[in-house]
């Protein structure tokens, strides 16, 4: 459904995104142990979490009978563009109320247009505190550079690793130029990166948002072309690499699998930790990611081997699946 000569939906941010879960007791313990905080419980089949940031929440969990991912939201800037999209997008619904989420607010949802799953927008939200959280503020020390004072020292407590706030999240789509045109069409996303495969096909893309000079992350959603249509990730910062690393520990000495990480990305430029939670869905701890503006220009290159990491562990198979 293009809207190519029609006012584009005006997305400001991502907020949060929804995953639906056959066994909340596995779920709650290991949201825990990756660094989200309980903000919310409606009841033990639906809780919302949020991060230390001043979003009202980041992930709601919810109770079903199949595990699955319920999509992302972003907040626009105006009711006049939920109304838009209630009246343009595919299977849109009309505006509704959040009347159970932290920050309340309005939201529309509705479906990509190739592959069904659902995908939120949202306005009037109330912004959250931050949380008043130990995190480490320390100088670093260089060979030639010393900025930590004399007599002062590191020291760490092993914990998880706090979220900040939702960063990206990505998808495989089964129609990589149905669902590009589509998002460029609809929104202000505009291509970071753009993946080809040999014969200059593009086949991956990294969307940021056009926020004009406004500082933005270099990408917050991304999609590439496969088959079946599965969900990929979704992505939360923390606070920096000591606090990443030891939530890396904390979840490795609680049994659960990782899936990519710790390693230093090439497009973004982040710092990853890819884990697998006990449903099967990977979860991303970030840091140090690029920040652009509307001077950067689009940027394509050939998928290959280099052009997912400068260093960390070899991408494993089931990564790329």
């Amino acid at each position: 459904m293009a809207a190519t000569n029609a006012r584009k939906i005006q997305l400001v941010r991502i907020a949060h995104v929804y995953y639906k879960y056959t066994d909340m007791d596995k779920a709650v313990e290991f949201l825990n142990d990756f660094g989200f905080t309980e903000e919310k419980r409606v009841s033990d089949d639906k809780i919302y979490y949020r991060g230390y940031g001043t979003e009202p929440w980041v992930l709601c969990a919810i109770k079903a009978d199949k595990a699955e991912f319920g999509g992302a939201a972003f907040v626009v800037e105006s009711e006049e563009d939920l109304q838009i999209a209630s009246e343009r997008l595919p299977k849109a619904t009309k505006i509704y109320e959040l009347e159970d989420a932290p920050g309340k607010g309005k939201g529309v949802t509705f479906y990509d247009p190739v592959d069904g799953y659902p995908m939120h927008l949202v306005y009037g939200q109330q912004s959250a505190q931050m949380l008043d959280i130990p995190l480490p503020h320390t100088p670093v020390n260089y060979p030639l550079e010393k900025n930590r004072p004399v007599n002062t020292f590191q020291r760490f407590k092993k914990r998880p690793a706090p979220v900040h706030k939702l960063g990206h999240f990505g998808v495989r789509s089964t129609n990589f130029a149905k669902a590009y045109e589509f998002y460029c069409a609809n929104f202000n996303f505009i291509a970071s990166d753009l993946i080809h495969d040999q014969d200059k096909i593009d086949r991956t893309v990294f969307y940021r948002l056009d926020r004009g000079k406004e500082q933005v992350d270099h990408h917050v959603f991304f999609f590439a072309e496969g088959s079946p249509y599965r969900v990929h990730h979704s992505s939360f910062e923390t606070h920096d690499f000591d606090t990443q690393v030891l939530g890396h520990d904390w979840l490795r000495e609680k049994g659960y699998k990782n899936c990519w990480g710790v390693g230093r990305h090439v497009l973004g430029s982040q710092i990853f930790d890819y884990w697998y939670d006990p449903h099967g869905f990977i979860m991303e701890h970030y840091v140090d990611g690029d920040l652009v503006d509307d001077t950067e220009p689009t940027h394509r290159s050939q998928a290959g081997p280099g052009s997912l990491h400068v260093w960390g562990p070899d991408v494993p198979g089931d990564f790329l699946d």
